[in-house]
């Protein structure tokens, strides 16, 4: 695999990540109670095989940068290996980065001092496994300018993905922004090929696609929008890579972009079968940990501590109180008589006693009083917290939270 150079894509701003995003690019929120999001594209490459990686942050990545030093110096220099974090330099004009593709062409200089066969470009901001030797050898067999991963979606989701019309032999033919009435798979009009923003590209084509993007000033500097469009219009060769199992069946992929679907994300974790499994030793999923005690549950005056269907950090203290449903990151104290129930709470979260949590997500060091109760009356929580659009209740990074 010395032959490939990977490109994450780790500076995006997550606005409709809010509050999650306030202090943090959206990369670098927590998710399934130990890990940050970008842990799981990391995992991917290096269960891949990939250990030549550059990770391109702009949007408030101090935390990221942090988790990425602390976690992912696992591979060796000595043999060529790297994992580098280069933040946004304008280095090319005084410009931030415009847009994905402008992300990798004000870092070819990069692409040239390694010199690779091939580019794969990912985003940093997904939730899947994905083994890439698997589109990297198809993209070989056809013999592309470039490979599109995408998964088989609901027709009636087309609104919230870019949508890659393919023929029966998967080259792509044409590509769709969010469209309300899109192109579908040949062979199952009720689905479509949805874009994970994984591209594998020829090191020459990406960047003689890259120069002829920067001269164009109508682009908007984005592979699916303006690139990979227009290398359709000039002939090259595009193809698809369905992200399916052996036998055919859409794989678990998450474009967790909003907040109902980063809460909802979470909640798969805690089925009593989930579909994305985070147990699989053929494929961990790996993070940096600080060190923490075990968790202990307690009773406390009579009262059983007790932990259904849910997923507990380390270092979590359950004192006589009831954890269901739930993600709870690392250190959390939940106080006597307490309960949580289908709630995603982050790390060193207080809650006290008697205190009722439901379909809340609560971040970081936050005091929550004894006696409170978040997520049971929509309007009260209207006016402390920000409510999703199915009326999740949201707590912000160290917020102060007043008893009702």
């Amino acid at each position: 695999m010395r032959g490939i150079l990977t490109f994450v894509l780790a500076g995006g701003r997550g606005e409709r990540l809010d509050p999650l995003t306030r202090d943090r690019t959206k990369p670098a929120v927590p998710f399934g109670g130990i890990f940050r999001i970008i842990d799981f594209t990391m995992s991917n490459c290096v269960n891949s095989g990939l250990r030549r990686i550059y990770i391109l942050t702009q949007y408030k990545s101090f935390s990221l940068q942090k988790h990425l030093l602390a976690g992912w110096d696992i591979v060796s220099t000595q043999l060529g290996e790297f994992v580098d974090v280069i933040p946004a330099q304008q280095r090319i004009g005084d410009e931030w980065y415009k847009g994905t593709a402008d992300a990798i062409y004000q870092n070819s200089y990069a692409i040239e001092d390694i010199n690779p066969q091939l580019i794969l470009i990912l985003a940093g901001d997904h939730i899947y496994k994905m083994n890439y030797q698997r589109m990297i050898d198809f993209h070989k067999e056809k013999n592309a300018d470039v490979t599109v991963a995408c998964v088989p979606m609901p027709k009636e989701t087309s609104s919230q993905f870019g949508v890659v019309e393919v023929d029966d032999n998967d080259n792509v033919l044409g590509f769709q922004e969010k469209p309300r009435e899109p192109k579908t798979i040949p062979a199952n009009p009720s689905m479509i090929s949805a874009s994970m923003g994984i591209y594998l590209f020829k090191k020459d084509v990406l960047l003689d696609e890259l120069e002829k993007d920067a001269k164009d000033p109508q682009s908007d500097r984005d592979f699916g929008k303006n690139v990979i469009p227009r290398m359709l219009k000039d002939g090259r060769k595009v193809i698809v890579h369905n992200f399916t199992s052996r036998e055919g069946k859409p794989q678990y992929w998450r474009d967790i972009g909003t907040r109902d679907a980063y809460y909802q994300a979470n909640m798969d974790l805690v089925k009593p079968n989930p579909e994305f499994n985070l147990f699989d030793k053929n494929w961990p999923v790996r993070t940096y940990h600080k060190q923490y005690p075990p968790v202990k549950v307690s009773s406390a005056e009579g009262n059983t501590g007790s932990i259904v269907d849910s997923l507990i950090g380390g270092g979590c203290v359950i004192e006589g109180a009831t954890v269901t449903k739930s993600v709870l990151s690392s250190n959390v104290i939940v106080g006597k008589n307490a309960e949580v129930k289908n709630s995603v709470i982050m790390e060193s979260v207080v809650i006290g006693e008697n205190a009722k949590i439901q379909n809340a997500i609560i971040d970081k060091e936050v005091i929550v009083p004894p006696n409170t109760t978040i997520g049971y009356n929509l309007e009260e929580d209207r006016e402390k917290f920000v409510l999703t659009t199915s009326g999740i209740a949201m707590v912000a990074k160290k917020a102060s939270v007043v008893k009702d």
